[in-house]
């Protein structure tokens, strides 16, 4: 959906040219008070894991353009609505975390939020809440009064993440059918206690935006926007974000730097231009220039990405010393020190040492790694189960995967 020929404000031209915008509930009204004065905008971050990932990233990097155009962004974590768990875009039911584990997760999440936002007591300075404190302390009657009437079950019945569930025939329950609700509660508070007049997320969270903007017009009479993004997927058709190795994690604690900035080198030529304009700050003209170059130098325009992503999440050092890596692995036959590692005081077997750096995540794995001749020992093919890697080798798993085994 285009909408850049009618946009006057800088925010939303921005987030129309480099490709953030999917559907928005009033395009002009909002583009109007955006081009007019501050907009305080939020997105929604529940805390299910000690870090958020690249699934996570393009609502965070709207929160940024957001701030870089002249808006106040909020951050919601979700102590609250974590206890629940969001049905959207989901087909059971999320494991419930006790209180103890939501509050550690959220103290880890908090930090990605300092590498992307400025926070502080400014008109446009980032907020951080948490939407526990307004949820826990709701009276069960009270609300269902004074909210739930608002909301109607044929309506609720029609959105994706419901309707999907119930089409498979997998259960739904009263705990997760309520979360739509508390999210368009949050809005409403969000907009008493902070002036927010926008919520912002993925296209699955189109619904339950659009039961924001209802309830604040129906219970305060006010205006209030949604914008989503769409689904951003590869050229292959795969979800961003999802890989054969699991999620891929923006903290260093669950992902090594490393790992990360191979993630972004080893974008699809297809994708460079797109993931440089949603996931980087390089100018457009830039973009166009990068993404134009021919054959095999398109790889250095994904060397820019992997870079210029990893800086922003990671840190500019971290970035540098993750290339450098890159370049004496591949391109000098090396052994970067930035490389996944392994510890272990004494020689192990290749399929422990593929399991302990992360590469497979079983042994039948593992095994099946080296009999296909994918598992290599300093460039040389392991042969067998029994090959032995000593402190100091080298492991590699295909050709985009490697470790170092230390001495510890």
């Amino acid at each position: 959906m285009t909408y850049s020929s009618d946009f006057h404000s800088e925010f939303l031209r921005r987030l129309d040219t480099r490709g953030f915008i999917h559907q928005v509930t009033d395009p002009a009204a909002l583009d109007e008070a955006a081009a007019k004065g501050v907009v305080t905008a939020y997105v929604g971050f529940d805390c299910t894991a000690p870090s958020l990932h690249i699934g996570n990233l393009v609502s965070i990097m709207m929160l940024r353009h957001l701030q870089q155009s002249g808006h106040r962004p909020i951050v919601v974590m979700g102590g609250g609505t974590t206890k629940i768990g969001d049905p959207s875009g989901k087909d059971e039911a999320r494991q419930l975390l006790g209180d103890d584990q939501i509050r550690a997760n959220m103290a880890s999440i908090r930090r990605i939020f300092e590498r992307f936002l400025t926070f502080g007591d400014g008109p446009t300075d980032a907020v951080m809440v948490n939407n526990d404190d307004w949820l826990s302390g709701l009276q069960y009657i009270p609300f269902l009064r004074d909210v739930g009437r608002h909301f109607s079950i044929n309506r609720m019945l029609s959105f994706d993440s419901v309707r999907t569930r119930l089409e498979r025939e997998q259960p739904l329950s009263f705990l997760e059918f309520n979360y739509m609700i508390f999210q368009a509660y949050d809005y409403l508070e969000l907009n008493r206690r902070f002036g927010c007049t926008l919520q912002m997320g993925g296209s699955d969270q189109w619904g339950n935006i659009v039961n924001g903007t209802d309830l604040i017009r129906r219970i305060d009479a006010r205006d209030a926007y949604g914008l989503t993004t769409p689904l951003i997927t590869r050229a292959d058709g795969a979800k961003m974000g999802k890989t054969a190795q699991g999620a891929v994690w923006l903290h260093e604690d669950q992902l090594s730097t490393f790992d990360y900035w191979q993630f972004w080198r080893n974008t699809h030529d297809a994708d460079v231009g797109k993931f440089l304009r949603l996931y980087t700050d390089l100018p457009l003209g830039e973009i166009a220039r990068l993404e134009a170059l021919p054959g095999a130098e398109i790889n250095t325009a994904k060397e820019v990405l992997a870079t210029e992503a990893t800086a922003m999440c990671r840190g500019r050092d971290a970035a540098e010393a993750a290339a450098a890596t890159a370049r004496t692995t591949f391109a000098d036959g090396g052994a970067g020190e930035d490389l996944p590692q392994f510890a272990t005081p004494t020689p192990v077997s290749i399929i422990d040492a593929l399991i302990g750096l992360g590469f497979a995540a079983s042994k039948n794995e593992a095994r099946k790694l080296v009999a296909q001749g994918g598992a290599r020992i300093d460039g040389e093919a392991a042969g067998s189960d029994a090959a032995l890697v000593a402190p100091g080798q080298k492991v590699s798993a295909g050709k985009k995967r490697h470790g170092l085994v230390v001495a510890g």
